[in-house]
């Protein structure tokens, strides 16, 4: 390969929106492909700083941050799907933003992402649009008094959401989730929950990690385990689901896709994140190539790396206290620790994530 050809790959700067621990990982595997990292996140302190080269202190839509970034940087991408969908736009005209802006758009709101996901053949749990108490009361009849009210926008790890069992006074549910646009979706009898990582390159190709199968507590997150307890024939179809996805959003860099999976063995999506997902951290423990490097790949116009997963595993997340337990996990044989440089452990907070490989065939 000639010097140009490889500066066009390699010894990149690379934009990130938002300075999360999400941001972090790709800034660690981004230098260790020679890239450089600017971050554009307004806390000065967050995780992310810790590890690149510079950080642009201003908020994710001030223009003149933005303007700066897309001068310094080869290429930006972001770690959280609420990026402004116009700054991802404004910036796409001077400097490629993988994954697009309709990536940001279809996944910010969750009907739209709904109905996108029903657009391209994909199935969803049943739902209807509410912008009323009204219509909250005529939607919770037809879903028989039951099902889980969300905000449309910006509700994760549980919140923004009121679960309704059947039989709930829903009296000033509307008003109770701030009066914003709700979407009530109608309850999935799952059996268990898994999700796929997958990754589309800039030529279309598409490569797909072994679904995990993962445990939410207090809707955040606790376990990922890999291999999921999945037929052949459903793992196939979540590997569908995924190219159909990527194809129609034109998309490049890795998404994660939640999907349900039903006592027949079919397949509910739940949502997609249009990033690297937590339910992918097992991969850098698990695999040659992780989901993060993955997406440094995709974004820097490298080469696939190998999906094929070298152990089974485990990734617990560490929420809040859990970090008091560290010792105990480094004292663990085939266990990958990974901290996000946190000061402070608050309730439901993400301070780091342990990955145990199992069947490893060592004593």
């Amino acid at each position: 390969m000639t010097t140009d050809a490889m500066a066009k790959t390699t010894n990149l700067t690379i934009g990130i929106i938002g300075g999360g621990q999400l941001g972090r990982m790709l800034a660690m595997a981004a230098a260790r492909l020679n890239h450089r990292t600017i971050v554009l996140e307004p806390q000065a302190d967050c995780p992310a700083a810790q590890v690149c080269n510079d950080q642009i202190v201003a908020a994710y839509d001030d223009a003149t941050a933005l303007a700066e970034l897309a001068s310094r940087c080869d290429v930006v991408t972001y770690e959280f799907e609420n990026v402004p969908v116009t700054a991802a736009e404004k910036l796409s005209l001077s400097v490629p933003v993988p994954p697009p802006a309709k990536a940001l758009s279809a996944s910010q709101d969750r009907l739209t992402e709904k109905r996108f996901l029903n657009n391209c053949g994909i199935p969803t749990a049943d739902f209807r649009a509410v912008d009323s108490q009204e219509e909250l009361e005529a939607a919770l009849a037809a879903f028989g008094g039951k099902g889980v009210l969300k905000t449309r926008r910006m509700g994760y790890d549980g919140k923004g959401q009121r679960l309704f069992r059947g039989g709930e006074d829903a009296a000033g549910a509307f008003a109770a989730l701030g009066g914003v646009p709700l979407i009530l979706e109608s309850f999935v009898a799952f059996e268990r929950e898994i999700s796929l990582i997958a990754a589309r390159f800039q030529d279309g190709t598409v490569t797909c990690y072994d679904p995990a199968e993962n445990v939410h507590l207090n809707g955040i997150l606790h376990t990922s385990t890999v291999p999921a307890a999945l037929s052949d024939a459903a793992k196939a179809l979540a590997v569908q689901s995924a190219e159909k996805l990527l194809a129609a959003l034109d998309y490049v860099g890795v998404i994660g896709i939640e999907f349900f999976v039903l006592p027949d063995g079919s397949l509910v999506a739940n949502e997609m994140a249009p990033r690297v997902h937590n339910t992918g951290h097992w991969t850098e423990a698990a695999c040659v190539i992780s989901q993060f490097e993955q997406h440094i790949r995709a974004v820097s116009g490298l080469n696939p790396g190998s999906t094929e997963r070298h152990s089974d595993c485990i990734m617990t997340n560490l929420i809040g206290d859990d970090i008091n337990n560290v010792p105990v996990w480094l004292s663990k044989k085939d266990c990958l620790v990974h901290l996000y440089g946190k000061t402070e452990a608050r309730p439901g907070r993400k301070m780091g994530h342990v990955t145990q490989l199992l069947h490893t065939g060592k004593a």
